[in-house]
């Protein structure tokens, strides 16, 4: 597998009541074709950010990034509306609509492009079936349960057939044994179609089950990248150390509590 996702130097500032914030400062990342790749980091570390400038939905002030060789940062805006379509995201809040059924959500992006009726049927049939949600396309969300509401957001981000999925906190809302099923959901579609995965999370665990490879994101900076295991048994940055107590200190007490039945 070669580097398919490939970042460099990239940057990006909001400007703020209080003055300029540098969200993002130098990031340099590389990512091979069909795997799945962790970046993990607290809450204002940079990570949605990075996963907006990936799907052309933020553009960076400085840096170059590379998919499948295609520069998506030198792209017109319409370029990057054709070019989105092979990046699939799945996000923490759905983003479903409330008043369209399973099967119009799904559809959604194959409607405003106007697919042939047929083909759009067919597409919407394949990927409920991949995701287990066959016997709910007529059901709406509000009749779902969470667990149902992100498949129905992976999903719509499938029915495109992106090469790249990028999952933002996807399991974050999730109690643990959905997020241990939405995990094993998408590493099957990973093995299956051969879809690279950016997992973007706070949650070790889902790292740690998940992915090969991960990078450590701290104020806007990649500060630790390397095989997971390396980093989970041996950190090299303060933020890695405190994932991997805070990991380690939730096992302990899982195993205690467990223990005392």
């Amino acid at each position: 597998m070669g580097d398919y996702i490939e970042i460099h130097d990239l940057n990006k500032t909001f400007q703020t009541r209080s003055g300029p914030l540098q969200v993002l400062n130098g990031i340099d990342l590389s990512v091979q074709k069909g795997e799945i790749f962790g970046i993990i980091g607290f809450s204002g570390a940079g990570k949605s950010t990075l996963a907006r400038c990936v799907n052309g939905l933020e553009k960076p002030d400085q840096g170059r990034i590379l998919v499948d060789g295609k520069d998506v940062t030198s792209l017109s805006k319409k370029q990057m509306r054709e070019e989105r379509r092979h990046i699939g995201m799945v996000f923490q809040n759905f983003n479903l609509f409330e008043s369209k059924t399973v099967y119009e959500n799904i559809a959604y992006s194959l409607r405003i492009r106007h697919e042939k009726k047929d083909l759009l049927d067919q597409k919407v049939k394949e990927v409920a079936e991949l995701v287990g949600l066959s016997e709910k396309l007529s059901s709406y969300p509000g009749g779902l349960s969470g667990g149902q509401k992100q498949r129905v957001g992976i999903a719509r981000a499938l029915i495109g057939e992106p090469d790249v999925l990028i999952s933002d906190e996807a399991t974050s809302a999730l109690d643990p044994q959905t997020t241990l099923q939405i995990l094993d959901l998408l590493k099957s579609i990973n093995k299956e179609k051969g879809i690279t995965i950016l997992m973007i999370t706070h949650e070790l665990d889902a790292i740690k089950y998940s992915c090969d490879r991960m990078a450590v994101l701290e104020g806007g900076k990649i500060i630790e990248q390397g095989k997971v295991v390396d980093i989970f048994h041996n950190p090299h940055s303060r933020t890695g150390e405190l994932f991997t107590k805070v990991f380690f200190q939730f096992q302990n007490d899982e195993f205690q509590s467990g223990a005392g039945i």
